[in-house]
């Protein structure tokens, strides 16, 4: 891709394209066959607490939703998978691509920048992302910043978390600040933690994307919008039907999908007048997410960069558990196991309708490439000679870009500024004419690195 302010901006890193570092642990092969163990006793009890909640308001209010099923399962303030679970890594239900490789979240730093730099190099920068993980991808987006420091100079760079697991900002907060990180003492605080970096610059954690200060921000959503609940829905004769979950009226204590023979609000409201599929899931929830994304990036500038499971709206049913690194039965042991489904980019696009401009999806071997993934390869393994870090160097690599492994079931969708991909004119009166072409955005079309 020829992005002139970027490569400017890498060929001031050659420190970090030139320079060495340790891989990732050998946790891709984890993501495909590890199992994880569970106990017989106390960490069986909350699943059976959320059983009973979810039999209970069932049979108090009839069947719920497939969307009501999942926020009760994984954000439950008292026994939701997210709350009460570290389901990341090697003991975890599934791994990211930040943990399977260092190159990954590097190379989403440089894309951060070259969006900075592509907007006129504002004066203020907010990294915004939103479900951090382990804080694996920002440490690694950190690092970049700290190594293209002369780069950013001038701007004022500040990191904001949006976490709901009090567990999970505990682990940041020890990746990114070590012990430099406190909670707020008052509840009307919006960031309810706060520190500096391992180098730095300040950072805060939020519940919400409303309480982000305003600002040019480039925010950050990986694998965060597969989690957003989801409306199930079925084309039948009659028309559109909403798949909800009920009891099994052959096993009080298991659970199953039902069809309802009556319209709800949502299958009014939710479901496209041209859909064309037979069965349609829909994230409202996720709309929400990327309609206050477009407000943020209209109003203030910057851009938003999604990496999830997807499609562009061609997919089905594609509802799924995760426990122990292995598909789970979504209704078995609620409470248990991560639930997910394929993030509709199409459904987000016109959602974001005209506030933003929308490209992508590509998939994540298509964005990695572009990226430099594989000159940043070569690099590290030029500057390697431990054939086990070699190795696992390479099937780092493989997993992320391998078509068969997540090289393909990842996208990458972005929204942009209007003015990022306009073409300026240049000249008053009769003499206007166009300027030159808008960059291209790195990822999204490929990166040429001389």
């Amino acid at each position: 891709m020829r992005v002139c302010p970027t490569v400017c901006a890498l060929r001031s890193a050659r420190s970090l394209l030139s320079g060495s570092a340790a891989p990732r642990c050998d946790l891709w092969r984890l993501h495909l066959n590890k199992t994880c163990p569970y106990s017989t006793s106390n960490e069986q009890a909350p699943q059976y607490s959320m059983l009973r909640h979810l039999t209970s308001k069932i049979k108090a209010t009839g069947p719920i939703s497939v969307a009501e099923y999942m926020r009760e399962v994984l954000t439950n303030p008292v026994s939701g998978y997210y709350v009460k679970n570290d389901m990341l890594g090697a003991e975890g239900d599934f791994i990211t691509s930040p943990e399977i490789s260092q190159i990954f979240g590097e190379l989403l730093g440089i894309w951060c920048i070259s969006e900075w730099m592509a907007a006129g190099r504002p004066k203020t920068l907010q990294l915004v992302e939103f479900g951090p993980g382990r804080g694996s991808l920002a440490s690694d987006i950190l690092r970049v910043f700290s190594q293209l420091k002369t780069v950013l100079s001038g701007a004022a760079v500040s990191v904001h978390l949006v976490e709901v697991s009090p567990k999970l900002s505990q682990v940041q907060a020890q990746c990114l600040t070590g012990d430099q990180s406190e909670v707020a003492t008052s509840e009307d605080d919006p960031a309810y933690r706060s520190g500096i970096t391992s180098n730095g610059l300040p950072i805060s954690w939020y519940r919400t994307i409303s309480d982000v200060p305003k600002g040019f921000s480039i925010f950050l959503a990986h694998e965060f919008f597969d989690a957003l609940p989801i409306h199930k829905f079925q084309k039948t004769e009659k028309g559109w039907r909403e798949v909800m979950v009920d009891i099994d009226p052959d096993a009080v204590d298991k659970l199953r999908f039902v069809l309802l023979p009556s319209p709800t609000l949502a299958s009014a409201a939710l479901i496209q007048a041209n859909e064309k599929r037979q069965h349609v899931e829909v994230c409202p929830d996720g709309g929400i997410v990327v309609q206050h994304l477009a407000n943020r990036i209209a109003e203030q500038g910057g851009a938003a960069l999604i990496a999830d499971y997807g499609h562009d709206g061609t997919k089905t049913d594609t509802f799924r558990g995760f426990r122990g690194h292995k598909l789970h039965d979504v209704l078995a042991d609620p409470g248990a196991a991560d639930l997910t489904a394929d993030v509709d980019f199409s459904y987000l696009r016109q959602v974001a309708a005209n506030m933003v401009a929308c490209k992508g999806p590509v998939s994540q071997r298509v964005f990695l490439k572009n990226m430099g993934i594989d000159t940043r390869l070569q690099v590290l393994l030029r500057n390697c000679t431990d054939p086990s870090t070699r190795a696992q160097l390479i099937q780092g690599y493989d997993m992320l870009v391998n078509p068969q492994k997540m090289g393909e079931r990842f996208q990458f969708f972005t929204l942009l500024h209007h003015s990022r991909l306009a073409t300026p004119e240049e000249g008053e009166g009769m003499k206007r004419r166009r300027g030159p072409a808008p960059l291209p955005v790195a990822g999204f079309s490929e990166l040429r690195l001389k």
